[in-house]
Formats: structure tokens, sequence, C-alpha cells
């Protein structure tokens, strides 16, 4: 099989074997990557239990919570390895449709997009059950981001995208120094330094309705900081493809 979906979960028992069973059964077929950071519900106990049923589904289970970004640095690293061509990523609480990986994969398959991004604001502002605090918060915050950085990407902290493996490659997760939020920003920042064609599919994001949320304001503030050291650092790389 040539796409996966990395899942990163902490504490996901409500949600993982839905989500796990919905994905399982679009028309497009993905194998699917938990991540689990050694969640005290069980979480990964429930994959474990799945598996004899689904046997697209594969478990990487980490001794603590170790930020999300690294979650991803995780499973981009044994993507690669396992020779995925389509490297997709998502969240466990159904703010992401799973239906939209499909839309994900025909715009890198059929568009020849490089990086198809889950975008809540090329179209608007696609937000459902969000505080109005919060929404203003994601937004601006991609304003400002793509003020700093000079990047046209309208949601640059979604983190509903789907890359090539060639894109993965050349970005090398294990440099991105940003290990929170703001891994989303840096790794949409290095495909762009790069010159891959990047592309923004209109979605839907809707609020998780089971567990609880691991979003903060010290999450944006740190990522904001971070785009600034990023920007200030990328003046002195020199991006290359292999």
């Amino acid at each position: 099989m040539s796409n996966v979906v990395i899942i990163p979960t902490y504490k996901e028992k409500e949600n993982i074997k839905e989500l796990i069973t919905v994905v399982s059964n679009l028309r497009i077929p993905f194998d699917i990557l938990i991540v689990d950071d050694n969640s005290p519900d069980g979480t990964a106990g429930i994959v474990k239990s799945l598996q004899g049923s689904f046997p697209n589904v594969h478990l990487i289970e980490r001794p603590g919570k170790l930020g999300l970004g690294t979650a991803y640095i995780t499973g981009f690293q044994w993507a690669i390895e396992k020779g995925y061509s389509l490297i997709c990523e998502m969240d466990a609480d159904f703010s992401h449709d799973p239906y939209d990986l499909v839309k994900l994969y025909e715009t890198c398959s059929a568009n020849s997009a490089d990086v198809a991004i889950g975008s809540r604001y090329i179209s608007g502002v696609n937000v459902v059950n969000w505080p109005l605090t919060r929404v203003l918060m994601s937004y601006f915050a991609s304003i400002y981001v793509r003020i700093i950085t000079g990047m046209k990407i309208m949601d640059t902290t979604a983190g509903f995208v789907c890359y090539r493996r060639e894109v993965l490659e050349n970005i090398k997760p294990r440099q991105i120094r940003s290990k929170g939020y703001g891994f989303q920003i840096e790794m949409k920042f290095t495909a762009w330094k790069l010159g891959y064609k990047i592309v923004e599919v209109p979605i839907i994001f809707t609020d998780r309705r089971l567990g609880t949320s691991k979003m903060t304001g010290g999450i944006f503030s740190e990522a904001l900081w971070g785009v600034i050291r990023m920007k200030f650092r990328s003046l002195f790389i020199s991006y290359k493809r292999k």
C-alpha cells in the first residue's frame, strides 16, 4: 500500500476505534500509523485490540508525552523507511473529517501537488464549534506567519496535511527545530523554501466531540515567537533538494 496517515494520540480512547474504522473503509486505501504517548486512558490498548481486524493499522508506543512535533517526526521517519508514496497527518479527535483524506490524496495524485493542506481559511473561515477568541487567535496567527515569512499559505498552522515522500526526504523532519504547533508552520515553510508545489484544499474544521483539547494559549505563544527565530535562521540556510 502506498498511502499512510499518521495520527498522534494522547488520551483518545473515545475516538480512536471509530476513527480507525472510518479511515479503513475509505474508497482510497490508507495504512494507519498511531503514535501514542503512553496514554493513561488505554488508547494504545484499544489500538492493539483492533489490529487483528484491521491489518492496515500500525502502532508506535512512546514512553511519555513528548510533544506533537516529535510524534510526527517519529511517524514520518517510519513512513519514509517503509517506502510510502503519500504520507498524511491528521488529528485523532474528528476535528479533521477523515473523508477529507481522499481530497488530500487526490490533490497530490491527480493534481500533481507536492503538499496538500486541509485548509480552514482558503475559502473564508470554516471552523465549527470553536469559541470566537480561539478562531481569531488561529486566524490572525496565520496572517502573522504570512507577514513574517512571505508565504502565501492561508492556513499556516494546519495539522491536516498530505506530503509526497520526496518532500519529507528533503525537509528532513529531524532537523525541524519547533516541537509544538510551530512544527506545522516550520514544515510548510521549509517545503515552500525548497520550491515545492503547495495546494490548499478547503475543509470544514469541527472542534472535538469527545475527549479533552490539548490546545493552550502558551502553545500559540511558543509558535509565534518561534516564527521569528525560524525566519532568522533561514537567512543562513541554503535550501536545496537532493
